[in-house]
């Protein structure tokens, strides 16, 4: 039984359902509104340095445009079409490769070595994650000023080394066909902590029940390393190789630092020919040109390594 109380109780309406989505929409919109203010600080960054840069430079590599400030009028495809008859432009590019692949390879194994031998418990662990990882930290300028003194023919370390061991001494960095092998040594020292924390991470990834399995079965130290360990690490192994192979066609700083170039143009990089043509011959228009036709490159390298990817996935 309801009493008069209950009975004199005013009945509150709901609101239409037409209202209540209206009400929430309204509330998504204003929300997808504060989250457009959250992002709006990247997008204007990146539209200044990263989009603006892009279609200028586009735009640029049309022209003849000089770095004193004369030029800029339209010539089109002209200076693709320079690029791509430019025996500098194939001679720097083809050496960009060869320093890649000289790289590279040790820069991927060395790693992985350096990794494993941490991930199996050495002594110290600590200490030889530190060793290994710490050359990785210091700035290009310092890396090619202790190698300098190392290279040097007289009193560099290794020629005394070689001395000592009655062998003759060695143009480290005026040799034309070790130049490049002493850039890619610098380079493989300086870097090759990197791609070890990769490795050293997906190993400690790797789930510890499939070695108890493996050492029921009988399997030994390197059966377990060659069927567990390294097809665990296929996947990082692939992205150490598109980052390294990317890095590795990008030389410029330990190159320029080192050689210039040298000796007769046998370490210079593509990179170093673009800024060579910008900043020293005053050609951005061509220096543009040339910068897209590598960028071109680099993507087509980039979409065949990723396509099995996908195929995969």
């Amino acid at each position: 039984m309801t009493s008069a109380v209950d009975d004199a109780r005013p009945v509150r309406s709901r609101p239409a359902a037409g209202a209540r989505a209206g009400t929430t929409r309204s509330g998504l919109r204003a929300r997808d509104r504060s989250g457009y203010l959250f992002v709006l600080p990247f997008l204007v960054f990146a539209g200044l340095f990263l989009a603006w840069p892009i279609v200028s430079g586009l735009w640029m590599s049309l022209t003849d445009r000089s770095l004193t400030g004369s030029g800029g009028a339209f010539v089109g495809l002209a200076n693709y079409a320079e690029a791509f008859t430019d025996g500098q432009v194939w001679q720097t590019l083809w050496q960009t490769f060869l320093f890649t692949l000289v790289s590279t390879v040790p820069l991927v194994l060395i790693g992985l070595v350096m990794a494993l031998l941490v991930h199996t418990g050495l002594p110290g662990q600590w200490l030889w994650r530190t060793a290994f990882f710490a050359s990785y930290l210091l700035p290009v300028a310092v890396v090619t000023a202790l190698f300098l003194w190392l290279f040097q023919p007289d009193i560099g370390l290794f020629n005394t080394w070689l001395g000592n061991l009655g062998l003759a001494p060695v143009g480290w960095l005026s040799e034309e066909g070790v130049a490049m092998l002493s850039v890619a040594l610098v380079t493989v020292w300086w870097t090759v902590g990197f791609n070890f924390l990769l490795y050293l991470a997906a190993l400690q990834s790797i789930p510890g029940t499939l070695y108890e399995a493996a050492t029921i079965d009988g399997a030994g130290s390197w059966r377990r390393l060659f069927s567990i360990t390294l097809p665990q690490l296929g996947n990082v192994t692939g992205v150490v190789l598109v980052l390294q192979v990317l890095a590795s066609l990008k030389v410029f700083d330990q190159i320029y630092l080192l050689t210039a170039g040298g000796p007769n143009g046998s370490t210079r990089s593509i990179l170093e020919y673009i800024y060579d043509t910008g900043f020293t011959n005053y050609r951005l228009g061509y220096a543009s040109a040339i910068s897209y036709v590598f960028f071109a490159v680099i993507l087509v390298l980039t979409l065949v390594r990723l396509r099995p990817s996908r195929k995969e996935s």
